[in-house]
């Protein structure tokens, strides 16, 4: 259905190819997942097919790329709408229109399909995805990872032969990735649909994978084969995969049924161990910062009986949150829960309709952006909201100025996060996982003392996820505190001190990492879910155990 053949891609003013030997085959009716490294070309890969490469990207694109039979450098994406639907990592750039309803319809009045046609479809894509009551929404008032339900709906419906996804499950919460991956494997096995996808988070999607490309990085040939003997292989792998290298097992699972089944021997052997690490009660963040000694420091944030109404929205209702310093909060629950509208209640973006928000003295909404930066920074869902010059080192020289820091401090930063990304480098030319981290250097250039995270891993791959909780992770020890909205719940297991809940506006827990996450079936990382009922989060946790001589 869709065959590369010694595919290269080189965009204008570079000097090596962005990819180059991509040549693989995704037969008719298959789930093919596209792995690899940040930055190694996968979105170029997926561009590909639709014909954005190079139509719309421009660049120069040599080999071969057919869909269906049709040559994708002889037929531009609307000459493919047909046949092929993408849904890109960002959704907001997919939209056309401004209801859910009718951004659903609108594919389908393009290709000119009869009126009850497309009625019928739209409702069944509103039911397949959950999307029903948000029918009459306009969507610049959806959640993230609402949004990105919508962009795959509006692909669904006009029923294309080709999905082609870039992560996305991204900014879904835990259950709706799952609802998700699960109508596309339906799509796949009844319908025949064929689907390439890329994505970071391949404990979601490994095991519905029929085959995996693996794009190991620069100059590398892609390596293809069943998802096992890949992630045998590859430098990305799960948690489940990183639990089976690490205990010897072969074939390695995908699954957490599989590993649960072969997970025996390993809790004997950790049966009389515990767990050391982020979320046990013993391990409280202790701040350095000599101002903070005190046995009750004082809250960096506070919240008090907040509520916020957006429109006809009740987005928070009677929150009570306290920041304490060295502390790192994880705020979850499903899209449209509330966290982002909390965090950018604390960041002064938003306005209480009630309660209060404080931080120390100041209240964020009533005080003046260039005081407020020392005081809180917030990393957005969309890290381009904070990018606005034509260079790295632009954007680093102006976040030195505005933060009153040494020449250099942002560089630092970036270099640290982001190696080998080169000065004159564009920020748009940035996959959405580098500009996330340039974004993240831009903020903590001014070092604020409360520091706020929205789905800080979406388009991390695991190296780049290990970079950045080390940062957190000093940062943490220096006494900032760290507040992240995140659906990633590896990331949480590995960093949060504490869990705080959100549903429908209300926090309806509140607790140590440990305690939250593993009474959680949605929320408990998969390590948790293979070794329970013992109480292990990390597969760090099981290998400091297994070897304490290497800590």
């Amino acid at each position: 259905m869709i065959r590369f053949e010694d595919v290269s891609v080189t965009y204008d003013g570079a000097a090596e190819p962005t990819v180059r030997g991509i040549d693989f085959e995704v037969p008719e009716g298959e789930l093919v997942l596209l792995a690899g490294p940040s930055g190694v070309g996968k979105s170029t890969v997926l561009g590909a097919v639709s014909g954005l490469v190079p139509h719309f990207t421009g660049g120069t694109l040599r080999g071969r790329v057919t869909v269906a039979g049709r040559d994708t450098r002889t037929h531009e994406p609307r000459e493919l709408a047909d046949l092929v639907g993408t849904v890109g990592q960002d959704p907001l750039s997919h939209f056309v229109t401004d209801t859910v309803e009718d951004e659903l319809a609108y594919g389908m009045e393009s290709l000119g399909l009869a009126p009850d046609v497309m009625r019928r479809r739209v409702e069944e894509t509103l039911d397949l995805l959950g999307l029903a009551h948000l029918r009459d929404r306009p969507i610049a008032t959806l959640s993230g990872g609402q949004q990105q339900r919508v962009a795959i709906g509006s692909v669904l419906t006009p029923h294309p032969s080709v999905l082609v996804l870039d992560e996305p499950t991204s900014a879904l919460d835990p259950a709706a990735a799952e609802e998700v991956l699960a109508v596309l494997q339906r799509l796949v096995h009844d319908l025949g649909t064929t689907v390439l996808m890329a994505e970071h988070r391949l404990e979601r999607v490994i095991q519905y994978a029929d085959q995996v490309v693996l794009l190991p990085g620069p100059g590398a040939a892609p390596v293809l084969g069943p998802p096992a003997e890949v992630m045998a292989v590859s430098p990305v792998y799960p948690p489940v995969v990183a639990l089976g290298r690490l205990a010897g097992w072969s074939p390695l699972p995908l699954t957490v049924r599989d590993a649960r089944r072969r997970a025996g021997d390993l809790k004997q052997v950790l049966e009389n161990a515990a767990p050391k690490g982020r979320g046990e009660p013993r391990d409280q963040p202790q701040p350095t910062r000599s101002r903070q000694h005190s046995a009750h420091p004082t809250p960096v944030g506070e919240v008090r009986a907040l509520s916020v109404t957006r429109g006809r929205v009740q987005a928070l209702h009677h929150i009570d949150l306290t920041i304490t310093p060295g502390e790192t909060v994880a705020l979850m629950g499903r899209n449209g829960a509330g966290k982002s509208t909390l965090l950018n209640a604390l960041v002064g973006l938003v306005k209480p309709s009630s309660g209060t928000v404080r931080l120390g003295e100041a209240t964020p909404h009533r005080t003046a952006p260039k005081d407020l930066v020392r005081m809180v920074g917030l990393v957005p869902q969309e890290p381009r909201d904070l990018l606005c010059a034509d260079t790295v080192a632009a954007e680093c020289a102006a976040a030195d100025r505005d933060a009153g820091a040494a020449p250099g401090t942002c560089r630092a930063l970036v270099t640290e996060l982001l190696p080998g990304v080169t000065d004159g480098t564009h920020p748009r030319d940035l996959s959405e996982g580098q500009r996330l981290a340039l974004a993240l250097a831009v903020v903590l250039t001014a070092r604020p003392p409360l520091l706020l995270l929205d789905e800080p891993t979406r388009g991390l791959d695991y190296a780049a996820k290990a970079r950045l909780v080390a940062v957190l992770r000093a940062l943490a020890a220096e006494g900032h505190a760290i507040v992240l909205a995140t659906h990633d719940v590896e990331l949480a297991a590995e960093i949060a001190h504490r869990v705080v809940l959100l549903a429908e506006g209300e926090v309806i827990a509140d607790g140590s990492t440990a305690d939250i996450v593993v009474s959680s079936p949605s929320f408990a990382p998969q390590v948790t879910k293979i070794l329970a009922p013992q109480h292990w989060l990390t597969v760090s946790q099981v290998r400091a155990a297994l070897h304490p001589e290497a800590g």
